[in-house]
């Protein structure tokens, strides 16, 4: 039966993960060095700029780079950019396996979501195929439905890349996913933002660059992921979700 909290009914939970410092981390200057091939690729020339990439989407990167760079931004501009990138990320998978590590208590986290019934995808602020880059370097693939998060390309706000994940878990699924049927998790106030902008609930561990107290407007606030099994139960159960616990 339809509650307040939980206007969907019955139906499995949609979990949305954030990628880098969340899931996993890719050290040893790959990701930069993956822009700086690509924008080579494509320009001509190194770049001499980075923005702040922390918690934004790589349409927003992107148009960045290019302007910080001297660079006027076009659409075709951009998705010679984004196809850079996918090539780069395949070419520096080698190395990303040698320096990517799973952070603690993801592995175990999402095995257990996976084996309650939950549908586990990405809201992440990288494009689809370095998305997978990273995961697949670190072994961490399994249980993930890729093909229905939301990602980079689709936007520079984080709630537009929530919205897109929610609609096709929907058509996939059969599910609405509504409400708290929802859950972002990330360790970036954008990634609260996002989620909470578009109406979905939000836990953020603090295993990034943001410290617990910059975390604070999250429904729940882990240190890390080996927290997740012991906070999960009661966090479902205040939002009417007890029976998916």
């Amino acid at each position: 039966m339809a509650t307040a909290e939980d206007p969907a009914g019955a139906g499995p939970l949609l979990v949305l993960w954030d990628v880098d410092r969340t899931l996993v981390a890719i050290g040893g200057g790959v990701s930069q060095e993956t822009w700086a091939l690509a924008f080579h690729r494509v320009t001509g020339r190194r770049p001499t700029e980075f923005p702040d990439m922390s918690g934004r989407t790589d349409r927003a990167i992107v148009a960045d780079v290019l302007r910080l760079n001297g660079i006027a931004s076009s659409e075709p501009l951009v998705a010679a950019v984004y196809t850079a990138l996918a090539d780069a990320a395949e070419e520096y998978a080698p190395r990303m396996r040698e320096v990517g590590t799973v952070l603690p208590g993801a592995r175990e986290t999402v095995a257990a979501l996976a084996a309650g019934g939950t549908v586990q995808t990405l809201v992440t602020g990288n494009l689809r195929p370095i998305a997978r880059a990273k995961l697949a370097a670190c072994d961490l693939t399994a249980h993930l439905d890729l093909s229905v998060g939301g990602y980079g390309a689709d936007g520079t706000d984080r709630a537009d890349l929530v919205r897109r994940a929610r609609e096709r878990a929907t058509a996939a699924y059969g599910a609405p996913f509504a409400g708290s049927r929802t859950i972002v998790i990330g360790d970036t106030p954008h990634d609260i933002r996002g989620a909470h902008d578009a109406g979905a609930l939000a836990i953020a561990v603090a295993t990034g660059r943001s410290p617990a107290p910059e975390l604070a407007a999250a429904d729940l606030v882990l240190p890390d992921l080996t927290h997740h099994a012991a906070a999960w139960p009661g966090f479902l159960a205040a939002r009417g979700l007890a029976h998916l616990a």
